[in-house]
């Protein structure tokens, strides 16, 4: 693939090491020439020195044979403006927008440029290891909406099918982890002592599902 970021903060200059070490070409954008120095010597991709905006920019960068965008710099406006120009104009698939604001970043989504909400995603993650809630999150998606969290199962449960678990909580099953191997549950899966289970939430039902699992379900056994 050849990639085309936008900005050479901490994030981009990270990103296009991790690109160039997977064996893709890396065209990095920076209004300043001083921030290419991140690159450092052993960097083997193109920089070029201008707004991520400018068409004449983004050719020089190689966007008209770009698989992929990613507009980092620190400019919430920069990069929507970018990651816009990238995808509706030079028709780039593959196109990703650092948010600070997640208001912003919501309305951006819904304009089907996938963003990442940084300020958020940082201060859920904090805050999850600061104040745990008997759950354990295993994934948040770059929107903090959605989580996979480990969910302690009560006993009662063990015989029961996956199906029954889903329809009480009202969530998904994402996988099991058995014998210490992950498998994906259909809803005949019988739950076994032993079983660690990791549900699909989002953050106004997590407190309710895990509830609903730790407690017996109706009727025992």
């Amino acid at each position: 693939m050849h990639v085309v970021i936008m900005g050479c903060g901490r994030v981009g200059s990270t990103l296009a090491h991790n690109l160039e070490a997977r064996d893709h070409t890396v065209a990095v954008i920076d209004q300043n020439v001083d921030a290419f120095r991140r690159l450092g010597p052993e960097f083997g991709g193109i920089t070029v020195t201008g707004i991520g905006f400018d068409g004449d920019v983004l050719r020089q960068a190689g966007i008209e044979r770009a698989d992929a965008f990613a507009a980092v710099s620190s400019g919430d406006n920069s990069n929507i403006i970018s990651a816009r120009l990238a995808r509706e104009t030079f028709g780039v698939s593959r196109v990703v927008a650092r948010i600070y604001d997640p208001r912003r970043a919501e309305v951006y989504e819904r304009l089907g440029i996938p963003t990442v909400a940084t300020v958020r995603w940082t201060a859920d993650r904090i805050l999850r290891q600061l104040v745990p809630e008997g759950t354990m999150e295993i994934f948040r998606d770059p929107t903090s909406t959605v989580s996979i969290i480990e969910v302690p199962v009560h006993k009662e449960w063990y015989g029961h099918p996956v199906k029954q678990l889903e329809a009480n909580t009202g969530t998904r099953i994402a996988y099991l982890t058995r014998f210490g191997i992950g498998t994906l549950a259909t809803p005949s899966t019988m739950l076994q002592e032993g079983d660690q289970v990791f549900m699909l939430v989002t953050d106004d039902i997590a407190e309710r599902v895990s509830m609903i699992a730790g407690t017996a379900p109706e009727g025992g056994r």
